[in-house]
C-alpha cells in the first residue's frame, strides 16, 4: 500500500519537478487500482492541509518551490492586511484589500508576493489560496428589512457586513445581537452570506455585550456532561494509603499558607519559607498536582487542551478545568490534606540557589491569606490582624525580606520590570460599572510574585539540564529595527542607552527604567520600550527569556488555569518515578509533542487576552457613558497620525482626534512620537500632562472621544477635518457594504422616505435643495445627487463623501461639494504630510514588524480592480425617493477612494420586487 511518506519523498526530492497525479503515478510505479486511489486520497489530503500546493496546470510542488508564502492572515479595520508568515525569518507581507481574495482575518494562506522594495525588505502579495478558515461564525447586530437583512460585526476587522437571507433570519429582529454562521466567504465585491443560528438578545440588553464578547471568541460557556462526569469521579480527600502509595514527602507540619486575592476560589500555589543554621534561606513553593487527577488523554485532558487556559473577563472567570476540580479537591483549602509538587530552594546571600529539590508531596495550608491582609500585617501593622495570625507574623517578615533580596538581586541581573497601573472594574448586580479602581501591586503581590518566578526559573533550569521534552515560556530578543527606533527616541530626551548596535543587553534597559523613575518622561519612554519588545509565548525548546533576562524560564505554578503547567506537571512526576529520566519511547512520543501544545497554548492565551482586553474597553466605555460633559485630568498615553489618545487616571483611554486641534494645523512626527503645530509649533507628546473633556462615547464601537479644555471651537466640519473618525453608526464607516447596510438602515426610514418623495409630486413642487452636512448618516446609496445651495452658488463646503474603503480611524476624506474626484493612492495610505527630501516612515503598530513596514511601500504592480476612482454600479434592491420604493435596478455610488470594494447585493440573484412594493 502507498504511503504518505513514499509521496513526500517524491516531491521533496532535490531532482522533483512539478508533476500530474498521473505522472507521480508511473513515478511511484503503481499498478493496483487500491494504491492509485490511496494515492489520489494522500494528494488531496497533503493539498487540503497545505503541505502541498497544485498549480494551474494541476501539477503538485512544495509551496515554497512556487514562490508562496504560508501564514496568517493579520487584517486591519481598513480593509488591508499584513500576512505574518509562520516561517520565522521571512519578513511580513503587505497585502491590499483587492487582493484579499475570500480570506478573512485570521485565517491560515498562501500568498504569492508580487511585488518587493529596492532593498528587498518590503513586500506585497496577494491571497491565492485559504488553507484554513478561522471565521466560521460572526457574532454582530442584525438589520433586517422585508426580504433580506445585514449583520454588522462585532469586529471591526471584518469590514464588509454580512448579508442574510429572509429564510435565515432564525427569528432574529432588528437591533439584537446575533451569531451568524456563514454559508459563502466574501469574494470580490460580494459580500460573505450567513445563516443565524443564535439570537442572544437586544443589544442594549444587560449582560448581551459579554455574551457577545464570548461568542466572537468562540469562548466555550460550559463543559459537556461527559467532561462533568469524569469531573464528578474525582474524589473529595485524599487518603493515608495514597500518600505511602505514592511515596509522597509529608510536609504537613510545615507553616505553609496560601497568599491570594479576597475573590480567588482556585488556590493552586502555597509557600513557606525558613532560615537555616547557615544563615541561608529555604523557599518552598508547593503546586497543586492537578496531572495527578487530570490523566493524560483523558476527556477532561483533550478538553483543557482545547480551551488551554482559564478566561478572566470583567464579570466572570471561564475556567480550564470544571469548578468540581478547581475549586474542590486540586484547590489547596486550609486545614485538608491535598497532593502537590514541591519546589525547595535553598539561597546563599546573593541570592544565588545553591541547592534545590524537586519532588512530590503532601501538604497542609495552615491559613488562607490574602494580599489585603499581609499588607496590612506586614505595612500597617494592623493590632488585630497580628494578634489573629501571630503564630505567622515571623513567617511573613521572612518571606519580605527574602523577596527583597530576590527583587534586587533580579533588577541587578538586569530583568525589565514594567510597572503599570491595571484596574479593577467593579460592577452592580445587573452587571452595569459603578467605579473603577487601580490595582495595588504591595508587598504582599510582590512576594508570591518573586517566589513564583524563582520557582519557574529553577524548574526549568533543572529539567533542561536533564534533556526531557518539556514546556518553555521564552521572550525572544526585540527586532532590531524597533529596537534602533527606540535608542533614538531615547536619545531625544538625553538618555544614552549602552550597547552595540545590533545587541542591547536587558540590564542596560533596566538602568533607563531606574533613571527616568520619577521623571517626566518616565511614562512615554516606558510605553515605547514595551512596544519595541516581543510578546512571550510558549515553546519546546529553551531559548531564554529577554525581559526577565534568565537563561531559563517555564511556568509551572499554575495548572489549574494553564495547560503548559498541567503539562510538565506530567512530565515532572513521571521523571521522578522513573528515577530521573524517561524511556525511549515515551521520549520521542513527548518530544513530537511538545511543539503542537506550545503553538496551541500560545494562540488560546492570545484569545484570552483579546477577549479580557474587549470586556474590560466595554465596561470603561459603559461607566464613561453619564460623564460627558465632564472634565479629567490625564496624560498622553499615544500619539498618532489621526489623533493622540489620552489615559485619565482611572486607566480609562480616549481619543482626541486630530480634527478636534482647530488652533492650527499639527503635523505628526514618528520619530519623535509627537504631534507640531505648523503655524503655533506646539508639541504634544506622550507622557504630557493634558485637561480633557468628554465629548462623546460610542458603545457600538466601546470608544471614548475626548476634546482639549480651552481649545475653540472649529469652523470647519467636525468630521470633515485630518484625521477624523466617523461615528461608528455614520453610513461612511462602512464602503461597500451593499449599499448603506443593505440598502437603508431601517423600513421606516424608508418609508418617510417615500412619502416625503411622493408628496413632492403630488404637489409638483419642486425639490428643494439640501445644504449638504457632514453627518452623512441618512445619506443613502442609490439616492439621487442633488447640488446643495451652496455648491449652486459657487461656494466651497467640506464633506464626507459616502465611499467603499473600509472603516478606519482616519479614512474620512475631505472635499469639496459637487467638485472632481480625489487622486488615487497608491501602495500602503498615511495621513503623513508630504515633505522634501524627509523620510516619511510611519509605524503602522501592526504586524510582527518584520519586513520593514515602518514606511509607506509604492506598489510597482497594477492592480486589478484599482482604477481611478470613479462611480462605481451597485447591483441590488435600493431605495429611490422619488418612487418612494425599494428599486431592483442598478444604482451608482461614488466610490471616493480607490482600494475599496462594493459588495455584489444578494438580492438580485431572485425575482425582482414589484415596484408598488413599500417598506413597511
Amino acid at each position: 500500500m502507498i504511503t504518505e511518506q513514499q509521496v513526500l519523498d517524491v516531491i521533496k526530492s532535490i531532482d522533483y519537478k512539478p508533476m500530474t497525479y498521473q505522472e507521480l503515478e508511473q513515478q511511484l510505479e503503481i499498478q493496483a487500482a487500491s494504491d492509485f486511489k490511496e494515492l489520489v486520497k494522500i494528494l488531496n489530503e497533503l493539498e487540503h492541509t497545505g503541505v502541498i500546493v497544485q498549480n494551474k496546470s494541476h501539477r503538485y510542488g512544495l509551496p515554497e518551490h512556487m514562490d508562496l508564502v504560508r501564514g496568517r492572515i493579520q487584517a486591519h479595520a481598513k480593509g488591508f492586511a499584513f500576512l505574518i508568515p509562520e516561517e520565522k525569518e521571512h519578513g511580513d507581507v503587505y497585502i491590499n484589500a483587492n487582493d484579499m481574495g475570500t480570506a478573512m482575518n485570521g485565517d491560515i494562506v498562501f500568498v504569492k508576493v508580487t511585488s518587493r522594495s529596492t532593498t528587498g525588505g518590503r513586500m506585497e502579495g496577494e491571497v491565492v489560496r485559504v488553507i484554513t478558515r478561522k471565521n466560521t461564525r460572526i457574532v454582530g447586530v442584525f438589520q433586517g428589512l422585508d426580504t433580506y437583512g445585514f449583520i454588522i460585526p462585532d469586529d471591526k476587522r471584518i469590514n464588509r457586513d454580512i448579508f442574510v437571507p429572509k429564510e435565515s433570519f432564525g427569528g432574529a429582529v432588528e437591533g439584537e445581537k446575533v451569531v451568524a454562521e456563514i454559508v459563502s466567504y466574501p469574494e470580490g465585491r460580494a459580500a460573505a452570506e450567513g445563516r443565524i443560528v443564535e439570537v442572544l438578545g437586544h443589544k442594549d440588553d444587560p449582560g448581551v455585550d459579554i455574551l457577545s464578547v464570548i461568542r466572537k471568541h468562540q469562548l466555550p460557556e460550559s463543559f459537556p456532561d461527559e467532561i462533568m462526569d469524569e469531573a464528578q469521579a474525582a474524589p473529595d480527600s485524599i487518603t493515608d494509603a495514597e500518600i505511602v502509595e505514592q511515596g509522597r514527602r509529608d510536609l504537613r507540619d510545615k507553616n505553609i499558607v496560601t497568599i491570594d486575592g479576597e475573590d480567588a476560589k482556585d488556590l493552586d500555589d502555597a509557600v513557606n519559607v525558613e532560615r537555616l543554621d547557615n544563615g541561608h534561606y529555604r523557599l518552598g513553593v508547593h503546586i497543586a498536582d492537578v496531572g495527578y487527577y487530570v490523566k493524560e488523554g483523558s476527556k477532561l485532558d483533550i478538553e483543557a487542551y482545547n480551551r488551554g487556559c482559564s478566561v478572566y473577563l470583567v464579570d466572570r472567570v471561564i475556567p480550564m478545568l470544571p469548578h468540581r476540580l478547581s475549586n474542590g479537591i486540586c484547590s489547596l483549602h486550609p486545614q485538608v490534606d491535598r497532593l502537590t509538587l514541591s519546589c525547595e530552594m535553598e539561597f546563599d546571600e546573593h541570592m544565588k540557589v545553591v541547592k534545590h529539590e524537586i519532588f512530590t508531596s503532601v501538604i497542609k495550608t495552615k491559613e488562607r491569606m490574602t494580599y489585603t491582609n499581609v499588607r496590612k500585617i506586614l505595612e500597617d501593622e494592623d493590632p488585630e490582624l497580628l494578634e489573629r495570625y501571630a503564630p505567622l507574623v515571623e513567617d511573613f517578615k521572612l518571606m519580605r525580606e527574602l523577596a527583597m533580596q530576590l527583587r534586587e538581586m533580579r533588577a541587578r541581573r538586569g530583568a525589565v520590570d514594567f510597572d503599570f497601573d491595571e484596574a479593577k472594574i467593579i460592577l452592580d448586580e445587573k452587571g452595569r460599572p459603578v467605579d473603577i479602581v487601580k490595582r495595588e501591586r504591595s508587598v504582599a503581590e510582590q512576594i508570591i510574585e518573586e517566589f513564583m518566578l524563582a520557582a519557574n526559573e529553577t524548574v526549568a533550569e533543572h529539567f533542561s539540564t536533564l534533556q526531557v521534552p518539556f514546556l518553555y515560556r521564552i521572550h525572544e530578543n526585540p527586532d532590531q529595527e524597533k529596537l534602533q527606533n527606540f535608542l533614538a527616541f531615547a536619545s531625544n530626551f538625553g538618555h544614552v542607552i549602552k550597547g552595540t548596535g545590533d545587541h542591547i543587553h536587558p540590564r542596560a534597559l533596566q538602568q533607563l527604567l531606574q533613571d527616568i523613575k520619577g521623571e517626566k518622561e518616565e511614562t512615554v519612554i516606558s510605553t515605547m520600550m514595551l512596544r519595541s519588545m516581543k510578546q512571550a509565548k510558549y515553546s519546546a525548546d529553551s531559548s531564554g527569556h529577554f525581559g526577565l533576562a534568565a537563561d531559563y524560564y517555564s511556568h509551572f505554578t499554575s495548572p489549574i488555569r494553564r495547560y503548559p503547567d498541567l503539562v510538565i506537571h506530567r512530565v515532572i512526576r513521571e521523571v521522578i518515578e522513573n528515577g530521573g529520566k524517561l524511556k525511549p519511547k515515551r521520549q520521542d512520543y513527548l518530544n513530537s509533542r511538545m511543539a503542537d501544545i506550545a503553538q496551541q497554548s500560545s494562540e488560546r492565551e492570545r484569545v484570552a487576552v483579546d477577549a479580557e482586553r474587549d470586556t474590560d474597553q466595554l465596561k470603561k466605555a459603559e461607566y464613561m457613558l453619564d460623564k460627558v460633559g465632564e472634565e479629567f485630568e490625564g496624560i498622553i498615553s499615544s500619539v498618532t497620525s489621526f489623533g493622540m489618545f489620552i489615559e485619565l487616571d482611572n486607566t480609562v483611554e480616549g481619543l482626541i482626534r486630530l480634527g478636534m486641534l482647530t488652533d492650527d494645523y499639527y503635523h505628526f512626527d514618528d520619530k519623535q512620537m509627537i504631534l507640531l503645530g505648523e503655524r503655533t509649533s506646539k508639541i504634544y507628546r506622550i507622557g504630557d500632562a493634558i485637561t480633557v473633556r468628554v465629548a462623546r462615547v460610542n458603545m457600538e464601537d466601546h470608544t471614548i472621544d475626548f476634546e482639549l479644555k480651552d481649545m475653540p471651537k472649529s469652523n470647519r466640519p467636525e468630521r470633515a477635518d485630518r484625521g477624523a473618525r466617523p461615528p461608528r453608526g455614520d453610513s461612511d464607516r462602512r464602503g461597500g457594504r451593499g449599499g448603506d447596510r443593505g440598502k437603508n438602515k431601517a423600513a421606516s426610514k424608508a418609508a418617510k422616505f417615500g412619502k416625503a418623495a411622493k408628496a413632492a409630486k403630488a404637489t409638483k413642487a419642486p425639490s428643494t435643495s439640501v445644504a449638504p452636512t457632514t453627518d452623512t448618516g441618512s445619506k443613502k446609496p442609490g439616492r439621487r445627487k442633488r447640488k446643495s445651495s451652496a455648491a449652486a452658488s459657487g461656494q466651497t463646503t467640506a464633506v464626507n463623501v459616502p465611499t467603499t474603503q473600509p472603516r478606519n480611524p482616519d479614512s474620512t476624506t475631505a472635499v469639496n461639494a459637487g467638485e472632481g474626484k480625489p487622486k488615487k493612492a497608491k501602495g500602503i495610505s498615511t495621513n503623513a504630510p508630504k515633505s522634501s527630501g524627509k523620510d516619511n516612515s510611519r509605524n503602522f503598530n501592526f504586524g510582527s514588524g518584520k519586513g520593514g513596514y515602518n514606511s509607506p511601500v509604492e506598489s510597482s504592480k497594477k492592480r486589478k480592480g484599482s482604477p481611478a476612482p470613479r462611480r462605481k454600479k451597485v447591483e441590488g434592491p435600493v431605495f429611490d425617493p422619488e418612487a418612494g420604493n425599494i428599486q431592483t435596478s442598478s444604482a451608482k455610488v461614488d466610490t471616493g477612494k480607490t482600494g475599496g470594494e462594493v459588495k455584489k447585493s444578494r438580492p438580485r440573484k431572485r425575482k425582482p420586487k414589484s415596484t408598488e412594493q413599500k417598506p413597511e
